[in-house]
C-alpha cells in the first residue's frame, strides 16, 4: 500500500472506533510511538507495546463524548492528521484533547507515530 492508502485506511478505521484493528493491520512490528515530554503516556517500541499503550489509554476514559479526525495530509513517506477528542478521563474530569498525529511509513507499514497535543479541562 502507498502512504496515501495507509493514511486513508488509518483514518477510516479510527473514525469507526477500530483503533486496535488499525494498529494490527497497519503498524510495523518494530513501530516507535512518541509522546510529548511530560505526557502521562510513555514512549514505547514494538507493535505489542503500542497496542498495550492504547488499551491503557482506553482504560483511562470514563466517558467518551465524541471525536473528529481530519483527512490526512501526505508528504512522501509521512502523513499527519488532526484529532480532537472530547472525553471524561478518570480523576481528571472532562477534557478537550486536540492533537496533531505524525506518522512515517516504511515498507508498506507505519514505522513511527508521534503525538503533539494539549488537553484542557472543559468548563
Amino acid at each position: 500500500m502507498t502512504t496515501h492508502e495507509i493514511a486513508s485506511r488509518l483514518v477510516e478505521l479510527c473514525r469507526q472506533g477500530k483503533i486496535a484493528e488499525a494498529q494490527e493491520e497497519l503498524y510495523s512490528d518494530s513501530i516507535i510511538s512518541l509522546e510529548p515530554m511530560g505526557a502521562p503516556m510513555q514512549n514505547v517500541e514494538g507493535k505489542a507495546n503500542v497496542i498495550a499503550k492504547g488499551h491503557h489509554f482506553q482504560s483511562m476514559i470514563e466517558e467518551f463524548h465524541g471525536s473528529t479526525i481530519s483527512e490526512p495530509v501526505v508528504a512522501d513517506d509521512h502523513f499527519s492528521l488532526s484529532w480532537m477528542m472530547d472525553c471524561t478521563l478518570k480523576g481528571m474530569g472532562r477534557q478537550a484533547m486536540n492533537e496533531i498525529c505524525v506518522y512515517k511509513v516504511e515498507d508498506g507499514k507505519i514505522a513511527s507515530e508521534q503525538f503533539l497535543y494539549t488537553a484542557k479541562p472543559m468548563a
